[in-house]
């Protein structure tokens, strides 16, 4: 397979267009760029006419950074500078973990009893990190979202790795631990009530007092039980609020996006995130390939180039000079020299994807790729280097982005084999970071305009 087939092709424009897609949620293991990817949706989305909303649960700042907010909070923030023409406007928050279990504690009690909640000391622990609260809340901040039918699209950038589908399980690791006997033993007391309740708590806990004192402490165990009685009508409320977020997630109106870099072990990633999707029933759209690097001058291999390097510098080895195609003039014109944006990964396309280069520092093999320009460009002078060394140097420097470029359809075309029924978008990398409104529209260009017939796979 030696480019993306049409068919598998992913178009994301007739997916933020469609008045039907009311949530997307872009999920993928760290460092894959998929905030970015998140936020340059919702610019793109935004620009073309829609209401949007985009809600971070990753704590980073890049998002309030590249969207020109000072500070993203529980609250969602219009953002400046967006295009719109068409209509549509662009909202940006960062989900607060601990301010949105305040939030429900608030909503679904009365005054005396949210403060007696609010003011216990193992419910502020709990809404502070206790496990699988931060995915619980982002079940219930989401369904906040949408309940309140204020956006046309909300947009969810996820945590990254593996927790990141962590929330999907949020309504059945709640349930578990409702449902456990510790839990029932402590609500024992609130559902009977009144002295009859308190003389049960009494005889109950007097014969697990001690053990439970010894593992928890005393105080911690009277913080648990009063938080427990408090909470006691609230419980059912939580499940029934992440059960139906749970079906949200699932109905055709929402679409999961898989960030992933071309490398093998973030694909190994999506491949786990494609698989669980699927065993959940939650509806993909596809594969988003991001900084996938490009050359316009691939029908120059890498071993070429390396020859004719070779030829240029050394005369004497094996082959005359003048047998080398003529590299000295017009390289840049030729499209030779490659400028294309994006980090050097470079090294053997056939090895794993390690990103270290195979040359060691320091060595003298003239084949061995060089992995910073600034290497050769301290190697020797180029004011004081002739014409021959400098296309020399350009033709490594080109042999290194085709070696990359051939690791990188490598990859790809694994993952496609194992997933032919997956679409997948390529984005092209960018000269360097991410940090405006304008780069986020670049990306978002990227991301919508796709090649419009397979790439041809370097040789």
């Amino acid at each position: 397979m030696n480019g993306l087939a049409d068919t598998y092709r992913l178009e994301m424009d007739p997916v933020l267009d469609d008045p039907a897609t009311r949530i997307v949620v872009c999920c993928g293991s760290g460092g894959v760029g998929k905030t970015t990817t998140a936020a340059a949706l919702g610019v793109r989305a935004a620009e073309r006419g829609r209401k949007v909303v985009v809600l971070t649960i990753d704590p980073a700042r890049r998002l309030a950074q590249s969207m020109g907010i000072e500070e993203l909070d529980n609250v969602p923030r219009r953002v400046e500078g967006v295009d719109g023409s068409a209509g549509g406007e662009l909202h940006a928050m960062m989900l607060d973990m601990k301010r949105t279990f305040d939030e429900i504690v608030e909503a679904h009690s009365d005054e005396e009893r949210a403060r007696a909640i609010l003011e216990n000391p193992f419910y502020q622990s709990l809404s502070a990190g206790f496990a699988g609260t931060q995915e619980y809340m982002a079940m219930e901040k989401l369904g906040q979202l949408r309940a309140r039918d204020e956006w046309d699209l909300i947009v969810v950038d996820t945590p990254p790795s593996r927790s990141a589908l962590d929330f999907l399980d949020a309504p059945s690791r709640l349930g578990s631990f409702l449902d456990g006997k510790f839990i029932k033993v402590l609500m024992a007391p609130a559902k009977i009530g009144g002295r009859a309740g308190m003389k049960f708590l009494g005889v109950g806990m007097s014969v697990m007092s001690g053990p439970l004192n010894k593992l928890m402490g005393a105080q911690l165990l009277r913080d648990v039980q009063t938080f427990v009685a408090a909470m006691d009508t609230m419980f059912g409320g939580f499940r029934t609020r992440a059960d139906a977020t749970y079906r949200l997630l699932q109905a055709p109106g929402t679409a999961f996006l898989v960030v992933a870099a071309p490398e093998r072990d973030a694909l190994r990633e999506a491949a786990y995130f494609i698989e669980r999707l699927a065993a959940d029933r939650m509806p993909l759209a596809g594969l988003v390939l991001n900084r996938v690097h490009g050359s316009g001058a691939d029908q120059l291999s890498a071993e070429r180039a390396l020859a004719a390097a070779e030829a240029l510098t050394d005369g004497s080895a094996g082959a005359p000079a003048e047998a080398a195609p003529d590299y000295t003039e017009n390289l840049a014109g030729s499209g030779i020299v490659d400028r294309a944006a994006g980090k050097p990964h470079m090294g053997d396309p056939s090895a794993p994807d390690s990103g270290s280069p195979t040359a060691t520092e320091g060595s003298q093999d003239s084949t061995a790729p060089v992995t910073d320009p600034t290497t050769i460009a301290e190697a020797a002078d180029p004011i004081e280097a002739t014409p021959e060394q400098l296309a020399a140097r350009l033709l490594r420097l080109h042999a290194e982005r085709m070696q990359v470029l051939v690791r990188e359809r490598r990859t790809r075309d694994r993952f496609t084999t194992l997933h032919p029924e997956v679409p997948v978008a390529e984005v092209a990398a960018l000269p360097g970071d991410v940090h405006d409104l304008a780069g986020l529209r670049a990306v978002g260009e990227r991301l919508a305009t796709q090649p419009a017939s397979p790439r041809t796979a370097a040789s």
